[in-house]
This record gives C-alpha cells, sequence and structure tokens, in this order.
C-alpha cells in the first residue's frame, strides 16, 4: 500500500519548466519529501509500538485482559505519533499554505499572505532549544506580526539537517506557489 504522505511526487523534482507542476491544484501537498532524519526517527519509533504491540499480546496470553488492552492502546498512541510525525512540515495548494506541526496545524489562506522569503537567522537545532545559525523560510502574513511567526522551515530540521540543497529546492518551490498565488 503506497503511503502518499511520505514522498512527494516526483514532479517536483522533474520539472524544469514549471515551479507549479501539478494539474490539481486543489490538493494539499508536500513541496518535498521527508528527509531521511524524519523518516528514521518514525522507523525507530514504530519499531518501539511493535515491541509495545508484542507486550500487549504476551498480557492477553497471561489472562489479563484489561492490561493488554491499556497496553494496546498506548501502542496505538504510539503509532498515530509515529504518523503525525512523518505528516509534519509545510504543506501548499490553490486555496493557500499549512504548515502542519506536531500537535497544531496552521492554514493561511493565500489572501493573507504577503511574502514568503529566505532569511538567515538563528534556528532552533532538531526542535530543540539549542540555536544555530542558518536559514529560513519565513511567512510574512497580513493579519499577524512577523516575530510572533515561527518559520515554517530549517535548514536545521529532520527533512533538511545537512541537506541544503533538498532545503534551497524545497523553499523555492514554497515561494514560487506563493509567487503564484499570493498576487490572486
Amino acid at each position: 500500500m503506497p503511503l502518499s504522505f511520505l514522498t512527494a511526487d516526483r514532479t517536483f523534482e522533474a520539472a524544469a519548466e514549471s515551479p507549479l507542476p501539478y494539474d490539481d491544484r486543489e490538493r494539499w501537498r508536500r513541496p518535498y519529501r521527508p528527509g531521511p532524519w524524519r523518516v528514521g526517527a518514525a522507523a525507530l519509533v514504530l519499531l518501539l509500538a511493535s515491541f509495545v504491540l508484542f507486550a500487549a499480546m504476551a498480557i492477553v496470553l497471561t489472562d489479563s485482559v484489561s492490561s493488554a488492552g491499556a497496553v494496546f492502546a498506548g501502542a496505538l498512541v504510539v503509532i498515530a505519533g509515529a504518523l503525525r510525525l512523518l505528516r509534519m512540515g509545510v504543506w501548499v495548494s490553490s486555496r493557500g499554505l499549512r504548515h502542519v506541526g506536531f500537535l497544531v496545524t496552521r492554514t493561511a489562506p493565500w489572501a493573507r499572505v504577503i511574502s514568503v522569503r529566505t532569511v538567515q537567522q538563528p534556528v532552533r537545532w532538531l526542535g530543540l532549544p539549542r540555536t544555530v545559525q542558518g536559514q529560513a523560510l519565513a511567512l510574512v502574513r497580513k493579519d499577524r506580526p512577523t516575530a510572533d511567526a515561527p518559520p515554517l522551515l530549517t535548514t536545521h530540521t529532520l527533512d533538511f539537517l545537512g541537506r541544503p540543497a533538498a532545503f534551497d529546492r524545497a523553499a523555492d518551490t514554497v515561494e514560487a506557489w506563493a509567487a503564484e498565488y499570493g498576487r490572486r
């Protein structure tokens, strides 16, 4: 079963003639592939979930169904967390720009977007409190001050750590979507 949220369509990489290569622009799409760090972290979390499911099965065999149910529910929460980790990132469509976090999803319609631009600034390393110098894709909205907005993408997230060319390609694609739909 193909998991559409794991890979961006290959047309983003193959489209040299158009930065917006899709016919169906109403569908939300991630304009880049998830990075190896994100996929590896999700795989480790799913490995942990398999051990928890095995523990639930062992608990059922020892005749404690209520305890096994609680452990099974915990495994489902871990699996949902791994899937949400894979879903995190920036998604675009003709309706707007969506920033999917682990717990919160923010959607900005193109009518409220003033600009999307790459800036050089201190960024959080892998989402931790430690900051390093890097690049960030900043969203400037009409209804919010720029200082309040977290960056959409940075060079030091799970998707782009050690992959500056992938960050540049993703930032250019999101900027192209903003340029296309922001002026409407």
